[in-house]
């Protein structure tokens, strides 16, 4: 890595310039990137969509999103992993894996980071701040032969009510029986006439994932529903509910998601 550019990825890491994919000037094609383990590649495709040329930097983590990347060891490569990107062009990124074992009963997560440095202005002197933007999505490792599919995985998972960590209120507990991830991008608990917000997160293969429920102080009565939104390959949402003590059932799908 050119010590100079390397300076510029650890110096937005640690500034945490996560960027939302409207505020970067490139732009990721796609939500996540799912690998089928039979490939030996699959490619995601940039764009520019900035006024400026960049630079580019790309690599990979396993959900150490502050590490720096020459300290992390994945199996997969990917090419180019350092260039220029002028305006209103585009780039082909090659995802190659490298065939190192990983587990063949369910999915793997790692994720996947694109750092864009903006050029430095003729006028600058050194003494203007140069903001780095950098964006990170999701990439499953799908072994071939898994039993079920990515799109039911959502409608098996069970929820519970447990109490919230420290003891103050309560929160939802989701159990995740398959061999998928499960990727919701919002949790709703309705009871009473009142709605409690968990947030979106990712439930784990043969796992759980705990969603502390904003606000919600008493156990909820029998009235109580799960609503959520989980996301498929493709980006898209699809909405889901149930109530409590019965599996979810997934409705048709909604907007393209995160």
């Amino acid at each position: 890595m050119i010590p100079i550019f390397k300076k510029l990825c650890l110096a937005a890491i640690g500034a945490g310039f996560i960027a939302s994919f409207a505020h970067a000037g490139v732009i990721i094609e796609e939500t996540r990137v799912v690998f089928p383990g039979q490939e030996r590649e699959v490619t995601l495709k940039l764009s520019n969509k900035g006024a400026s040329p960049v630079l580019v930097q790309t690599w990979f983590d396993k959900g150490e999103a502050d590490a720096p990347p020459e300290s992390i060891d994945v199996p997969f490569n990917m090419t180019p992993s350092m260039f220029r990107m002028d305006p209103n062009k585009g780039q082909t990124l090659r995802i190659i894996y490298t065939k190192e074992p990983l587990p063949q009963d369910k999915e793997t997560l790692f994720w996947v980071n694109v750092l864009e440095v903006p050029p430095k202005g003729p006028d600058d002197g050194g003494s203007k701040l140069q903001l780095s933007f950098r964006s990170r999505i999701k990439l499953m490792f799908r072994p071939q032969g898994l039993p079920g599919s990515a799109g039911e995985s959502p409608a098996k998972v069970s929820w519970e009510v447990v109490p919230a960590e420290g003891g103050k209120g309560f929160a939802l507990r989701a159990t995740n029986p398959t061999a998928f991830f499960v990727n919701l991008g919002q949790v709703e608990l309705a009871t009473g006439g009142k709605r409690f917000d968990g947030g979106g997160d990712h439930v784990p293969p043969g796992g759980s994932k705990v969603f502390p429920m904003t606000g919600l102080s008493e156990r909820p009565g029998p009235d109580a529903v799960v609503e959520f939104m989980s996301i498929n390959d493709y980006g898209g949402l699809v909405k889901g509910r149930r109530e409590l003590g019965q599996l979810a059932a997934p409705s048709s799908p909604g907007a393209a998601g995160r």
